[in-house]
């Protein structure tokens, strides 16, 4: 492990004060993602602020119906909370299909959605990679690409895929990302908060220099909705989904009145359906709407030479969740 500086901030403005005053700096709260690619030697930050101290562990209702979490709270607490757990049980659900308990006592709600890609390629240190070295090329591409690489939103330069099991419920659900910075707060949408590849898979979300997470305002729960978070992978403990749906569905009798969806293990960042959702409204639930609907959820896919096999298990994802979120059974 190479040397760097350490700095415990008891305030956001030291904390930012002192990220600015490094060139290679990084917060450090859960730390679970930033400390392995320390060790691995991938990251190379020469400060590490500590942002335990910040008053950041709340988790707050709103008047409007949104809630406020703080970007400390971690995984684990988030899962158990008595209004998640009531009001967003796809978030539960999903952030307790994910990791080991251990890590999620750890983690934290900042941390993952910052949570970097499990790439081979990135992690080894030495393999050609884009999003590590900019302009090295892609590994991936021409290597074994089976269980953590995407078939949505990828480029010629990262087929990497995004691997948080939280940012795809908080997708399905709506949110915003409260950031700070020297020059005061903004708030971004969630679903403009990470980037596509493109041509610089470096850049993997929109926070400019210096910023800080300082929470994730999730949009008031869809009255009379149900949700659920459905994670298919190699095996059931403590692995990355190879593909995962987040669905939340209204009912009116047997219609469908209002359905979201949001697919995880098959895209770079946290992919939204809206084309498959705009398939489902005001239509009767039945297994063929499904089918198609999960059809046109992955009509852009571009399957690489060994992760071709997450298109129809990603649509088996969308088809199995609405099933049992609306009780329709096959024909």
């Amino acid at each position: 492990m190479r040397s760097f500086e350490y700095e415990r901030a008891s305030s956001v403005g030291q904390a930012l004060n002192h990220h600015a005053a490094a060139q290679r700096p990084s917060y450090l709260a859960g730390g679970t993602t930033l400390l392995d690619l320390v060790k691995l030697d991938v990251m190379r930050p020469d400060q590490l602020v500590d942002i335990n101290r910040l008053p950041l562990r709340q988790i707050e209702a709103l008047p409007d119906g949104r809630l406020r979490i703080g970007a400390l709270v971690t995984n684990s607490e988030l899962a158990r909370h008595s209004i998640v757990r009531t009001h967003y049980p796809v978030l539960s659900q999903a952030l307790l299909a994910g990791a080991s308990t251990q890590l999620r006592n750890k983690a934290t709600t900042g941390g993952n959605v910052m949570q970097r890609v499990r790439c081979n390629y990135f992690r080894d240190g030495v393999s050609p990679c884009n999003k590590r070295e900019p302009g090295s090329g892609c590994s991936a591409i021409g290597g074994h690409n089976r269980s953590v690489h995407a078939v949505l939103g990828t480029s010629e330069h990262c087929i990497a895929s995004h691997p948080s099991d939280m940012c795809v419920a908080m997708t399905a659900i709506g949110a915003c990302v409260t950031v700070q910075g020297l020059r005061g707060s903004r708030e971004i949408d969630f679903g403009d908060f990470h980037l596509l590849p493109g041509d610089t898979p470096w850049k993997e979300h929109a926070l400019h220099p210096h910023e800080l997470i300082t929470h994730v305002t999730l949009d008031a729960p869809l009255t009379g909705s149900r949700s659920g978070y459905l994670k298919l992978r190699d095996r059931a403990s403590y692995q990355f989904a190879l593909a995962s749906s987040a669905v939340i569905v209204v009912m009116d009798g047997p219609r469908i009145r209002e359905a979201r969806i949001a697919m995880g293990g098959v895209g770079t960042k946290p992919w939204r359906a809206r084309e498959a959702e705009a398939s489902l409204a005001g239509q009767s639930a039945s297994m063929d709407l499904f089918a198609q609907a999960a059809s046109i959820a992955f009509r852009d896919a571009h399957p690489y030479a060994h992760n071709a096999f997450k298109v129809p298990l990603g649509q088996q994802a969308i088809v199995r969740n609405l099933r049992n979120l609306t009780g329709t059974e096959a024909a």
